[in-house]
Protein backbone atom coordinates (compact mmCIF):
# COMPACT_ATOMS: atom_id res chain seq x y z
CA UNK A 1 0.00 0.00 0.00
CA UNK A 2 1.27 3.46 -0.84
CA UNK A 3 2.13 5.92 1.85
CA UNK A 4 0.75 9.44 1.92
CA UNK A 5 3.83 11.00 0.26
CA UNK A 6 3.59 8.63 -2.72
CA UNK A 7 -0.12 9.31 -3.06
CA UNK A 8 0.58 13.06 -3.01
CA UNK A 9 3.18 12.60 -5.79
CA UNK A 10 0.65 10.69 -7.89
CA UNK A 11 -1.94 13.40 -7.28
CA UNK A 12 0.51 16.14 -8.31
CA UNK A 13 1.55 14.24 -11.45
CA UNK A 14 -2.06 13.79 -12.57
CA UNK A 15 -2.92 17.39 -11.73
CA UNK A 16 0.07 18.64 -13.74
CA UNK A 17 -0.87 16.45 -16.71
CA UNK A 18 -4.47 17.71 -16.67
CA UNK A 19 -3.45 21.36 -16.31
CA UNK A 20 -0.71 21.36 -18.96
CA UNK A 21 -2.40 19.21 -21.59
CA UNK A 22 -5.18 20.76 -23.67
CA UNK A 23 -5.93 17.34 -25.20
CA UNK A 24 -6.88 14.42 -22.94
CA UNK A 25 -8.61 11.15 -23.77
CA UNK A 26 -10.03 9.14 -20.87
CA UNK A 27 -10.24 5.45 -21.62
CA UNK A 28 -11.16 2.21 -19.99
CA UNK A 29 -9.08 -0.88 -20.31
CA UNK A 30 -10.25 -4.21 -19.11
CA UNK A 31 -8.31 -7.44 -19.31
CA UNK A 32 -5.39 -6.03 -21.31
CA UNK A 33 -2.35 -8.25 -21.28
CA UNK A 34 1.10 -6.89 -20.50
CA UNK A 35 2.01 -7.15 -24.19
CA UNK A 36 -1.13 -5.23 -25.20
CA UNK A 37 -0.42 -2.56 -22.59
CA UNK A 38 3.16 -2.23 -23.85
CA UNK A 39 1.88 -1.88 -27.43
CA UNK A 40 -0.64 0.76 -26.33
CA UNK A 41 2.02 2.81 -24.57
CA UNK A 42 4.30 2.51 -27.61
CA UNK A 43 1.46 3.64 -29.89
CA UNK A 44 0.68 6.66 -27.71
CA UNK A 45 4.36 7.67 -27.55
CA UNK A 46 4.58 7.34 -31.33
CA UNK A 47 1.70 9.80 -31.68
CA UNK A 48 3.45 12.32 -29.43
CA UNK A 49 1.38 11.64 -26.34
CA UNK A 50 1.74 10.24 -22.87
CA UNK A 51 -0.29 7.51 -21.18
CA UNK A 52 -1.07 7.00 -17.51
CA UNK A 53 -3.28 4.61 -15.58
CA UNK A 54 -5.23 6.59 -12.99
CA UNK A 55 -7.40 5.89 -10.01
CA UNK A 56 -10.87 7.25 -10.58
CA UNK A 57 -11.15 9.18 -7.31
CA UNK A 58 -7.65 10.58 -7.70
CA UNK A 59 -8.41 11.82 -11.22
CA UNK A 60 -11.64 13.36 -9.99
CA UNK A 61 -9.88 15.19 -7.15
CA UNK A 62 -7.03 16.33 -9.42
CA UNK A 63 -9.47 17.76 -11.95
CA UNK A 64 -11.44 19.78 -9.40
CA UNK A 65 -11.77 23.35 -10.59
CA UNK A 66 -10.55 22.58 -14.12
CA UNK A 67 -12.58 22.57 -17.32
CA UNK A 68 -11.93 18.84 -17.73
CA UNK A 69 -13.66 18.04 -14.42
CA UNK A 70 -16.94 17.01 -16.05
CA UNK A 71 -15.11 14.45 -18.21
CA UNK A 72 -13.49 12.64 -15.29
CA UNK A 73 -16.27 12.88 -12.73
CA UNK A 74 -18.01 9.62 -11.92
CA UNK A 75 -15.62 7.27 -13.69
CA UNK A 76 -16.24 3.55 -13.17
CA UNK A 77 -13.93 0.60 -13.64
CA UNK A 78 -10.30 0.73 -14.70
CA UNK A 79 -9.39 4.09 -16.19
CA UNK A 80 -6.45 5.66 -17.93
CA UNK A 81 -5.63 8.95 -19.59
CA UNK A 82 -3.76 9.57 -22.81
CA UNK A 83 -2.75 13.19 -23.16
CA UNK A 84 -0.75 15.51 -25.37
CA UNK A 85 -0.05 19.17 -25.79
CA UNK A 86 0.60 18.51 -29.48
CA UNK A 87 -1.68 17.38 -32.27
CA UNK A 88 -4.90 15.86 -30.86
CA UNK A 89 -5.77 14.30 -34.22
CA UNK A 90 -2.62 12.17 -34.29
CA UNK A 91 -3.28 10.88 -30.78
CA UNK A 92 -6.95 10.24 -31.54
CA UNK A 93 -6.01 8.32 -34.71
CA UNK A 94 -3.55 6.17 -32.78
CA UNK A 95 -6.02 5.44 -29.98
CA UNK A 96 -8.94 4.69 -32.32
CA UNK A 97 -6.75 2.33 -34.37
CA UNK A 98 -5.65 0.61 -31.17
CA UNK A 99 -9.26 0.37 -29.94
CA UNK A 100 -10.30 -1.32 -33.21
CA UNK A 101 -7.56 -3.90 -32.78
CA UNK A 102 -8.28 -4.38 -29.05
CA UNK A 103 -12.01 -4.18 -28.24
CA UNK A 104 -11.33 -4.25 -24.48
CA UNK A 105 -9.92 -0.72 -24.81
CA UNK A 106 -12.83 1.74 -24.78
CA UNK A 107 -13.20 5.50 -24.62
CA UNK A 108 -14.93 7.10 -21.66
CA UNK A 109 -14.50 10.80 -22.42
CA UNK A 110 -12.45 13.29 -24.36
CA UNK A 111 -11.17 16.79 -23.75
CA UNK A 112 -9.85 18.56 -26.85
CA UNK A 113 -8.58 22.13 -27.10
CA UNK A 114 -10.32 23.28 -23.95
CA UNK A 115 -13.70 21.60 -24.34
CA UNK A 116 -15.20 18.26 -23.42
CA UNK A 117 -16.14 16.17 -26.46
CA UNK A 118 -18.54 13.22 -26.51
CA UNK A 119 -17.11 9.74 -27.05
CA UNK A 120 -18.68 9.45 -30.51
CA UNK A 121 -16.83 12.59 -31.64
CA UNK A 122 -13.45 11.02 -30.88
CA UNK A 123 -13.84 8.74 -33.93
CA UNK A 124 -14.78 11.77 -36.03
CA UNK A 125 -11.69 13.56 -34.76
CA UNK A 126 -9.56 10.57 -35.76
CA UNK A 127 -10.92 10.80 -39.31
CA UNK A 128 -9.75 14.39 -39.70
CA UNK A 129 -6.50 15.11 -41.52
CA UNK A 130 -3.50 15.91 -39.33
CA UNK A 131 -2.22 19.45 -38.88
CA UNK A 132 0.61 18.76 -41.33
CA UNK A 133 -1.86 17.64 -44.02
CA UNK A 134 -4.05 20.70 -43.45
CA UNK A 135 -1.02 23.01 -43.65
CA UNK A 136 0.14 21.31 -46.86
CA UNK A 137 -3.29 21.72 -48.46
CA UNK A 138 -3.48 25.35 -47.34
CA UNK A 139 -0.04 26.10 -48.75
CA UNK A 140 -1.02 24.44 -52.00
CA UNK A 141 -4.16 26.58 -52.24
CA UNK A 142 -2.18 29.73 -51.49
CA UNK A 143 0.60 28.78 -53.91
CA UNK A 144 -1.64 27.66 -56.82
CA UNK A 145 -2.75 31.18 -57.95
CA UNK A 146 0.86 32.37 -57.84
CA UNK A 147 1.93 29.44 -60.01
CA UNK A 148 -0.83 30.22 -62.52
CA UNK A 149 0.23 33.88 -62.63
CA UNK A 150 3.87 32.95 -63.27
CA UNK A 151 2.80 30.49 -65.98
CA UNK A 152 0.68 33.17 -67.67
CA UNK A 153 3.44 35.79 -67.50
CA UNK A 154 5.99 33.31 -68.87
CA UNK A 155 3.50 32.30 -71.56
CA UNK A 156 3.33 35.85 -72.93
CA UNK A 157 7.10 36.02 -73.32
CA UNK A 158 7.24 32.51 -74.77
CA UNK A 159 4.49 33.33 -77.29
CA UNK A 160 6.24 36.56 -78.28
CA UNK A 161 9.49 34.67 -78.85
CA UNK A 162 7.68 32.10 -81.03
CA UNK A 163 6.10 34.85 -83.16
CA UNK A 164 9.44 36.63 -83.63
CA UNK A 165 11.15 33.33 -84.50
CA UNK A 166 8.48 32.51 -87.09
CA UNK A 167 8.84 36.01 -88.58
CA UNK A 168 12.60 35.58 -88.90
CA UNK A 169 12.22 32.14 -90.47
CA UNK A 170 9.72 33.47 -93.03
CA UNK A 171 11.88 36.56 -93.71
CA UNK A 172 9.08 38.94 -92.75
CA UNK A 173 11.49 41.19 -90.89
CA UNK A 174 13.81 43.30 -92.98
CA UNK A 175 17.33 43.57 -91.73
Amino acid sequence: MKNKADKQKDFEAIKKALVESPNVFVAGFDKLTVAQDYELRKTVRGAGGRYKVVKNTLAEKASAGLAIASAVTGLQGMSSIAYTSGDPVALAKALVAYAKANPTFTFKAGYVEGRVVPVKDIADLANMPSKEEIFAKLLYLINAPAQRLVTAVNGVGRNLAVVIDQGVQENKFNS
